[in-house]
């Protein structure tokens, strides 16, 4: 059971995580842009950093948006399953919680080459044949827009299965815990279920119902005989 020191230290690397990671994406959107619109990509990102070209910049700030994603993401999944307030058995591991993580940011950022390359084929359809970066001569605008189509349906998909692999996980889980507890799917919560309290009045009051709706027992025939005479 981590302390409350542990908990505030991954808080902090996620949410560091996070912002360096969307940070990153609105960086290498901006790379994008200039390379869509037919600016110069060896014109400095930073006026005062002149040996950072535009388009080395947009490249590093692409691998480490998938990285510090990959991160937040999988430390916000595990902070998430952690939230339990007893020990419940059938938490989801590090493993399936990692590759949600893969999955989801693989599929965002597919996605965004997708549309900046699919917006290149519009303003300047000639890029396509060729060479994505200055790095190396392979692979091509048009070969990479093709691959990242693929790699987001995979992802999309794979993201699916993880996430509702883990709700229905959960659900079994908690259909076979113990009396007065009930687990909520997807969060690894155990709530406790108040029973109501029993009425100590109740049965002395049903039982004078029950002997109410009785007849009463009627007197022996001697009895009767004895009223007659």
């Amino acid at each position: 059971m981590l302390d409350s020191t542990d908990v505030n230290r991954r808080l902090a690397v996620e949410s560091a995580a996070f912002g360096l990671g969307w940070a990153s994406v609105l960086c290498w959107a901006g790379a994008c842009l200039v390379a869509s619109f037919g600016g110069s990509l060896a014109s400095p990102y930073w006026p005062s950093a002149p040996w950072l070209h535009t388009d080395t910049a947009g490249e590093i700030a692409f691998l480490l948006a998938a990285v510090s994603l990959v991160i937040s993401r999988y430390l916000r999944l595990r902070r998430d399953d952690g939230r339990a307030v007893a020990p419940v058995p059938g938490s989801r591991p590090a493993g399936p919680a990692m590759l949600q993580a893969v999955a989801e940011t693989a599929a965002i950022l597919s996605a965004a080459v997708v549309v900046y390359l699919s917006f290149n084929a519009v303003t300047h359809a000639y890029t396509l044949s060729r060479r994505l970066t200055h790095f190396a001569t392979w692979p091509t605008e048009g070969t990479v827009r093709v691959v990242a189509l693929v790699v987001c349906a995979v992802s999309l998909a794979g993201a699916r299965y993880l996430r509702s692999g883990g709700s229905l996980s959960s659900a079994r889980h908690g259909s076979g815990g113990r009396a007065g507890q009930q687990r909520v799917p997807g969060n690894g919560l155990v709530r406790q279920v108040e029973q109501p309290a029993a009425d100590p009045d109740l049965e002395p009051r049903l039982g004078r119902r029950a002997d109410a709706s009785q007849p009463a027992p009627g007197r022996g025939a001697e009895d009767r005989l004895d009223d007659r005479q």
